[in-house]
């Protein structure tokens, strides 16, 4: 046992520095990563004196979220002091169980384009809806009503004389009093009713519904559909009802949901003069800055560790390298980026999925009780 001897002096109640290193972070060498897990269980250090186990308030005093950028369409934030399941359980609700709007059902009357009826109808559901799916309730086979439904009307032909024209999403015409298309019934007789029956019962028109009246509902700009030649012509009426992306991708909210653990970069050794330069140069992203610190000196300094890719580049070369440079992951530090397909603001639709979650685990609770 004389290699106890050799480590540090560290008191009862905290790691040694290597062993701090490894709970914390993943070693990033040139051939693989390693340190790689997370160690869940509480008794992983009991013999230095450490509890391991995970309580709920050194979480919420640890937890926090920091936004870094924020458009219409994207947020990036940085997720502090939380597990990497949790993070991969956010991830996972975004792309497949919050709810959106999306076109089901497509009723054909004319299609004379080069595009088929099956093609039409799949290009048509894969155009997100800007509508809010909170305030539309599922369908679960009850009878469509504005509650649950949104009718939208195509209509577009090019005329004979005319150039071949682009069809796009912008020629999707809500219809907020619901289906125009009758629906016919063999055996019934449409002409002794003054309104014929449709294929949605709307009550009334969904403008008039005050939930309606201050959000605007429609379809993504600019998405091409289809090109009508000269004479061609597209008459139909699509159908968006309320789903998920578990049910069908054309219901996720995200164009993408991904994170990425916080990189660190760290230098072992003082890298000045030709050796600075060098180690600028062999970073394609510019993670490192050059310094002069007088006489005529300068010193390589980590800048931007942020932007580092994980390429490697700065550690090739050599084992002196590789003893300059150490890169690393923070094991609780992930740089969460969302980009919403427009249905929902990219910050609703976090709080929507950290909803779905709390609601997963209250389900837990009252089946365990």
């Amino acid at each position: 046992m004389e290699w106890i001897k050799e480590l540090p002096d560290v008191p009862m109640g905290k790691l040694p520095p290597h062993l701090d290193l490894q709970r914390t972070r993943v070693q990033c060498n040139l051939d693989a990563p390693i340190h790689t897990d997370t160690f869940q269980y509480s008794g992983a250090y009991a013999s230095m004196g450490v509890d391991n186990s995970t309580r709920l308030d050194t979480f919420r005093d640890n937890f926090r979220v920091e936004v870094i950028r924020l458009t219409e369409e994207e947020i990036e934030f940085d997720m502090i002091g939380i597990d990497p399941a949790l993070a991969n359980a956010f991830r996972r609700i975004l792309i497949s169980e919050v709810p959106t709007m999306a076109i089901e059902k497509v009723l054909i009357a004319n299609n004379t384009s080069v595009v088929q009826d099956e093609v039409l109808a799949h290009r048509l559901g894969l155009i997100p809806i800007r509508a809010d799916p909170r305030l539309f309730e599922f369908t679960e086979n009850s009878t469509l009503n504005e509650k649950n439904t949104i009718v939208f009307k195509l209509h577009v032909r090019c005329e004979p004389d005319k150039p071949r024209l682009k069809v796009k999403s912008n020629e999707l015409k809500w219809l907020p009093n619901g289906s125009e298309f009758p629906l016919v019934v063999e055996g019934s007789n449409q002409g002794s009713s003054s309104k014929p029956k449709t294929y949605t019962s709307f009550a009334c028109s969904q403008k008039s519904l005050p939930e309606f009246s201050d959000h605007s509902i429609g379809a993504m700009e600019e998405i091409i559909i289809s090109k009508l030649g000269p004479g061609q012509e597209i008459e139909l009426e699509a159908h968006a009802v309320k789903g998920i992306g578990k049910t069908h991708a054309k219901w996720s909210p995200v164009a993408t949901a991904w994170y990425r653990m916080l990189p660190e970069v760290v230098l072992l050794e003082e890298v000045e003069d030709k050796v600075a330069e060098q180690l600028k140069a062999k970073c394609p992203v510019n993670v490192f800055d050059i310094e002069d610190i007088g006489n005529g000196k300068k010193r390589a300094t980590v800048a931007r560790p942020r932007a580092c890719t994980l390429c490697r580049e700065c550690i090739r070369g050599g084992k002196e390298w590789e003893d300059r440079v150490s890169i690393r992951r923070v094991k609780d530090h992930f740089i969460f980026t969302i980009e919403s397909t427009g249905a929902l603001p990219p910050e609703e639709l976090f709080t929507e999925a950290v909803k779905i979650l709390e609601d997963k685990c209250e389900r837990v609770i009252s089946e365990l009780s």
